[in-house]
């Protein structure tokens, strides 16, 4: 589309579809592209068009991927449409489990795969986008993404080094290194005669400013996939991709708001959270959930994480204490009440949507209290791992930035994995069948938190499982709690790659063994 110039009193956009928007990204683009599973702000009209040029004409290929957070259905759409071999290069993402054909061209070294902290990605482009020399943060440090520790490098064909020790001050940071963006491919659900964009009927702005600054302040173009043409001016404030950055405009009509449904008022916070509905969680999940919300003090800015961990909020419902914290998820929103499953990343009755840049900058700055997070693995530094799982891509989405950005961190899940049978037997804990996996292990297969920085820096960490509680000491990991019916010697020695300290644990709670309560 054509434009007066910046300055104009107004301008006049002509749509254009999205076959035409991606015909001119040339081969060996930079493509960065904002999204979170789910559907969320997923521009996958525009990649399904990108997807069927490269398999007609061949082109565009040897492309690099930009991405903070998952993106995709796990089946299909988002990067899905990307996977094939030869039509991407090199791949740079937070979280890859929403792209199995995505991960499926990491396993056979098909693609130049990195991983790195979805916060530290958004800033990354922020900064590229104001033309600075690269993100300078402390998030990473110690883990696999520190150059001493790989640098994000899970292929063996990725071998440039596109992250830096630093030391400033006598302080130790990492540089992410900037790099050209050609093509921004962003969403919102509207815009309006002058060119303006805004996502506020959308499930959340994530990162698509900073996306579209770093494509223009390269010299690169901005694609914008929008539901709604309107006739009328956006309330300024309510403008979230201003028209100078906007160059190509594709109408999707059909958009849906998630992949869950059209429009849902409670995600877009145009209403009010209708409750939890109807819940039947499981007994031993719900067995976590409660441990690890007795240590989310009244007054808390609380991150919850996907799976196990995000039934802290379900928890804190059951025993009316949602009033006395502050809810807050990396996708930019705070409060309201965060939905799990495919759809994490939104919440219904959000009261604050910004950009996931602004909600990781406040995270850096030391909004949050205390973090409840997955573990994949475990060990003897309090090391955990979530970010490669069976020696697959995972990547760690939000985790770096926020477990190393809380000064207290609870890790929340089972004690084994596969094949676990558990349940509660008046007020005690039996185990039917032994997990084959064990997730307390001698050494974790990659560091996504290093318990070692964590006690440097005066951190605290706790670990929660059904039968046992570990906390994080200067010493390594300590046996605090067990739980009623459960043998040190049979139930939990064995099945661990170390032997953690053990003084005097004590009995886990017994309410924490109460019959789950049905939320209306």
């Amino acid at each position: 589309m054509t434009h007066p110039g910046p300055g104009a009193a107004a301008r006049r956009w002509t749509p254009t579809t999205a076959t035409r928007a991606v015909s001119g990204i040339a081969p060996g683009s930079t493509i960065a592209l904002t999204g979170s599973g789910g559907g969320i702000l997923e521009p996958d009209t525009v990649l399904k068009a990108l997807e069927e040029c490269f398999l007609t004409t061949g082109s565009p290929r040897d492309l690099t991927i930009v991405h903070a957070l998952g993106i995709g259905d796990r089946v299909s759409r988002g990067t899905n449409h990307l996977a094939h071999k030869g039509m991407v290069k090199r791949v740079i993402g937070g979280h890859w489990t929403w792209s199995p054909t995505m991960i499926e061209l990491v396993r056979n070294d098909e693609i130049e795969a990195y991983a790195w902290p979805g916060g530290a990605i958004s800033q990354l482009l922020r900064e590229i986008g104001a033309r600075r020399p690269g993100l300078v943060t402390a998030t990473g440090l110690d883990t696999f993404v520190d150059p001493r520790h790989g640098g994000g490098k899970f292929t063996p064909s990725a071998t440039e080094d596109l992250v830096e020790l630093l030391t400033l001050d006598g302080r130790e940071y990492l540089r992410y290194k900037p790099f050209p963006v050609d093509v921004a491919i962003v969403r919102g659900d509207s815009i309006d005669p002058s060119d303006n964009v805004t996502c506020s009927g959308e499930a959340a702005q994530l990162d698509a400013l900073a996306v579209a600054q770093a494509a223009k302040a390269c010299g690169g173009r901005v694609i914008v996939q929008v539901k709604n043409l309107l006739d009328r001016p956006i309330d300024p404030r309510l403008v979230h991709i201003p028209a100078v950055l906007v160059d190509d405009v594709v109408h999707a009509p059909a958009q849906w708001q998630t992949y869950a449904g059209e429009f849902d008022p409670q995600l877009s916070g145009d209403a009010a959270n209708a409750g939890f509905g109807a819940t039947n969680h499981d007994p031993i999940r719900m067995l976590i959930a409660r441990r690890a919300a007795a240590e989310v003090r009244d007054g808390d800015v609380l991150n919850v994480g996907f799976g196990v961990s995000a039934l802290v909020v379900d928890a804190l419902a059951e025993q009316d204490r949602l009033d006395d914290v502050t809810l807050a998820i990396e996708q930019g929103l705070i409060d309201g009440i965060p939905v799990s499953g495919d759809l994490f990343g939104a919440a219904r009755g959000p009261k604050v949507v910004h950009s996931s840049t602004t909600q990781f900058d406040l995270f850096s700055g030391g909004m949050l209290d205390v973090s409840c997070l997955g573990m994949a693995e475990v060990d003897v530094t309090g090391a955990v791992n979530v970010s490669k799982i069976g020696g697959g891509i995972v990547g760690p989405g939000g985790f770096i930035d926020i477990s190393q950005n809380s000064p207290r961190a609870v890790f929340c899940g089972t004690f084994t994995a596969r094949g676990l049978d558990v349940e509660i037997v008046g007020g005690e804990l039996v185990i039917r069948r032994e997990g084959s996996v064990p997730k307390f292990v001698d050494r974790v297969d990659q560091v996504t938190y290093s318990g070692a920085l964590a006690v440097r820096e005066g951190r605290e960490a706790v670990y929660v499982t059904e039968r046992a509680v570990f906390v994080l000491t200067r010493d390594g990991l300590e046996l605090a709690e067990i739980a009623p019916g459960i043998d040190i010697d049979r139930d939990i020695l064995p099945h661990m790659g170390f032997r953690p300290i053990i003084k005097n644990p004590r009995l886990m709670d017994a309410g924490l063994f109460a019959p789950v309560a049905v939320h209306i």
